[in-house]
């Protein structure tokens, strides 16, 4: 059930925020705030998977975050735009309603069509939520705190922020390993299950050596790392990060 939530990730497709940051959505979730996922699309033309099965994977991996809650937006896989006045008008509603305090993303520079229009959709949501005059039929006008972005799963990101993740990888693992459409190694064309790169096995090795890399620098075992799409409050870094809702 949608409610309103201190944090809201936003990814085009079901896996891209356990991929980007679900780390960091377990870890907040255990400290006791409230998180919310969106998926803008169903994922529904992956080279493997259906839409039903995507969503239902993508509920599993959401009871393993022990997030809030989840919810999919239904916007056209494939095909987000930034200019499109119905998407902009879908996810600024879901911004007005759930109220989130702090949003993470996709980063603009993520090679992935869908990830780079998403990373503009929700920036141009971000200012459009917070313009009473515009789309007044959404709800009443909300400006968020903090805007992060995470990296793509192809793109190299000199992070702003780093996060340690380490102690609830576990989960992210276990998240990852939910979408199972995406992720488990396949079989040759002809058997029914073609072989991708997500499931080619190296691709999560590669999720995890970027995830030791950012640990890395901050001296712990596996960190995430965010860009700022806006100036970064210490002070809200400091409240997302605590404890304390």
């Amino acid at each position: 059930m949608v409610a309103p939530c201190d944090v809201l990730a936003v990814g085009a497709h079901p896996d891209d925020v356990e991929l980007g940051c679900g780390g960091l959505l377990a870890r907040l979730a255990a400290a006791g705030k409230r998180v919310g996922i969106v998926d803008l699309t169903a994922g529904e033309v992956s080279s493997r998977g259906t839409g039903m099965q995507r969503r239902e994977e993508a509920r599993r991996a959401a009871a393993v975050l022990g997030v809030a809650w989840r919810i999919c937006l239904d916007l056209s896989d494939g095909a987000l735009a930034v200019h499109q006045a119905a998407q902009q008008a879908a996810l600024v509603g879901v911004l007005r309603r759930v109220t989130p305090r702090v949003v993470l993303s996709h980063h603009g520079g993520d090679p992935h069509p869908d990830h780079v229009e998403a990373a503009k959709l929700v920036r141009r949501a971000l200012f459009l939520a917070g313009v009473g005059k515009l789309l007044p039929e959404t709800g009443a006008p909300w400006r968020v705190s903090l805007a992060l972005e995470f990296p793509g799963p192809r793109q190299l990101l000199s992070p702003q922020v780093m996060v340690d993740v380490t102690a609830l990888y576990p989960a992210k693992r276990a998240a990852l390993a939910a979408h199972a459409s995406q992720f488990e190694p396949g079989r040759e064309e002809g058997e029914g299950t073609p072989v991708t790169h997500l499931s080619s096995g190296y691709f999560l090795a590669a999720i995890e050596g970027r995830d030791r890399a950012v640990g890395n620098l901050i001296g712990c075992e596996f960190a995430e790392g965010f860009a700022a799409a806006a100036g970064v409050s210490a002070d809200e870094l400091a409240w997302l990060l605590g404890g304390d809702r």
